[in-house]
């Protein structure tokens, strides 16, 4: 697939500052996007730090929305081209992700982040970034709250209470496991949160905390890292 580049990327945190700025303008949060049953290919993307240096490795894993069988992969392997910066994390992740997206022969229907999205101090994650991007709805799922607190929720899989900043909704605590802690959703860009919270719940029909797209991405950028740092 194609996907717009990252020509003048930013090299200095006032730059991607204004940068983050730019891009919560122009995302779509109006667009309910795909619900289950709509997306036929899902997207999961996740990278992978190399501890020692700045190397990093991005994949994509492209999910059948009905088998959750993968049917397409793609990696990219560099350094990052950003330093670390909480809430600018999406300048290190987006260049390899969008080298990885490439990659890709098809089209997903829907993009899931390992990460976040409007749950995000200037409502500018990584999933907000990506789908402006690409054009393609696209959703962050967090293992951690982030900055942002929330009511308790019932123990059940499919209970949720909203993640909040102050009165303001910036995504959902979901129990995808009975007894097991949440996860965090997000909205980016063209999806809704009940659309996206509906998602998570599907990619993790399989028994799993975290959705499929994460699990199988994660493992995927990890053996590209070890690749990649090897030599």
């Amino acid at each position: 697939m194609e996907t717009e580049g990252t020509a003048g990327w930013p090299t200095t945190e006032a730059e991607a500052l204004a940068v983050q700025l730019t891009v919560r303008e122009r995302a779509d949060l109006t667009d309910p996007g795909p619900g289950p049953g709509d997306a036929r290919l899902i997207a999961g993307v996740d990278v992978a730090y190399d501890e020692g240096s700045d190397r990093l490795a991005a994949a994509v894993v492209l999910l059948d929305a009905a088998t959750l069988d993968i049917v397409e992969s793609a990696t990219a392997a560099g350094v990052a081209r950003f330093p670390y910066v909480p809430g600018l994390l999406a300048f290190r992740e987006l260049p390899p992700v969008l080298d990885a997206l490439a990659g890709l022969s098809r089209t997903p229907d829907l993009i899931v982040c390992d990460g976040y999205g409007l749950a995000h101090p200037r409502r500018a994650g990584l999933a907000v970034h990506l789908g402006v991007r690409t054009g393609l709805p696209c959703f962050g799922v967090a293992k951690t709250p982030f900055l942002y607190g929330h009511p308790e929720l019932g123990p059940l899989r499919g209970d949720s209470a909203p993640l909040l900043d102050g009165e303001e909704v910036v995504g959902r605590a979901l129990r995808t496991r009975p007894g097991v802690r949440p996860v965090y959703v997000s909205t980016g860009h063209r999806i809704s949160l009940d659309h996206a919270c509906a998602h998570t719940l599907a990619l993790t029909a399989n028994g799993y905390r975290q959705p499929e797209t994460t699990r199988r991405a994660d493992a995927l950028c990890r053996a590209a890292l070890r690749d990649a740092v090897a030599g």
